[in-house]
């Protein structure tokens, strides 16, 4: 049987389980919705939905008695969510740090490993299925943000919306960038991180980061995810895996569909058991940033500075900022020609 009216299967009473897949997020939030309404399991991977309406779509769930699965919306095919919410269950979470989206690490790559150029690794990640069918969502880092968000109420039961968490992408990213990291030993990876500091508090952002060889990260190139959780007393765990392209999502899909098969359901055992640290952007951050025009220099309030570098066609310096001074100033950095990368959280 084949359809083009969602109505025809939300309404169909011998369909138990809706799997909805499709680009359009408002459009995937109203078929979610009403199949959950209509007492019918879910399993989506549409991630920006889930993350916009996250806190009604876990009551529609309450109500209803059904379940909401998404595993295939972080990660591709590593069940990242699952285990945060079935091995990393207790208060014990410190960070969660990750490549999460494949498609700017895939560029990132070609470009520091082979020289290609920003437009020709975008064209090719494309081609190969890798790219979002809107490439800014993987470039700008829109996609990361909105995993984070999901990673976020798993990890530490905090509902945070994308648009409260600070973001820059890739798409600025230029060769005296990779040479800067090529001479420190770095390399250039698209990260997202939720870190608690000061006890209660969280700090969330995307953004490139300056990965050294001692870290897990380092060595994920092309398509691939890797995911370092850090706890109070098991440390660091790493999960390492393919994030993008058809085959990895769908595995992630079918594996939702025969959990729910076996009864299983998310409990949100971080919102429901503990009390979660409040989102707070005054962590301080050691950030690389590379302009053209000084006002771009001037805009930022960085509270220390330990690396200036001046020429005709580009500057950089290496300094401590505050998340919060950047996040106030995220429109702008996002339209300039300027490129942005975190060295470590202080």
């Amino acid at each position: 049987m084949f359809c083009h009216n969602p109505d025809e299967i939300i309404n169909d009473a011998e369909i138990n389980l809706v799997v909805e897949l499709i680009n359009e997020p408002e459009e995937a939030y109203e078929i979610v919705r009403a199949a959950l309404k209509a007492g019918k399991n879910v399993v989506s991977g549409n991630k920006k939905m889930l993350a916009t309406h996250m806190e009604e779509l876990i009551g529609l769930q309450e109500e209803s008695g059904k379940a909401l699965l998404y595993d295939a919306s972080a990660c591709g095919s590593i069940p990242i969510i699952r285990n945060l919410e079935e091995y990393y269950d207790t208060d014990l979470l410190l960070s969660i740090t990750g490549i999460l989206n494949g498609s700017s690490n895939y560029i990132l790559s070609q470009a520091f490993h082979n020289g290609t150029s920003y437009r020709d690794a975008l064209a090719r990640a494309q081609e190969l299925g890798f790219a979002e069918s809107d490439p800014d969502l993987d470039v700008e880092g829109f996609d990361a943000t909105y995993k984070l968000s999901i990673l976020a109420l798993h990890g530490f039961g905090l509902i945070v919306k994308p648009g409260d968490i600070f973001r820059f992408g890739i798409s600025n990213l230029d060769k005296a960038d990779i040479r800067f990291a090529r001479e420190r030993g770095f390399r250039i990876k698209p990260v997202a991180q939720a870190v608690k500091f000061g006890g209660d508090r969280l700090a969330l952002f995307v953004m490139p980061k300056m990965a050294g060889p001692e870290e897990h990260i380092y060595n994920v190139e092309n398509e691939y995810n890797g995911v370092v959780i850090e706890g109070a007393f098991y440390d660091k765990q790493f999960m390492f895996g393919k994030g993008a392209g058809g085959y990895p999502t769908g595995s992630s899909v079918l594996s939702d569909i025969m959990a729910r098969s076996h009864q299983y359901r998310y409990e949100y055992k971080k919102r429901r058991y503990f009390k979660a640290p409040r989102p707070d952007n005054d962590a301080r951050l050691e950030v690389y940033f590379r302009y053209r025009d000084p006002k771009q220099f001037n805009r930022l309030r960085f509270e220390d500075i330990s690396e200036t570098y001046i020429t005709r066609d580009y500057s950089y310096v290496v300094g401590v900022i505050s998340l919060k001074s950047l996040l106030k100033e995220q429109d702008k950095l996002a339209s300039s020609k300027s490129f942005l990368a975190f060295m470590k959280v202080l």
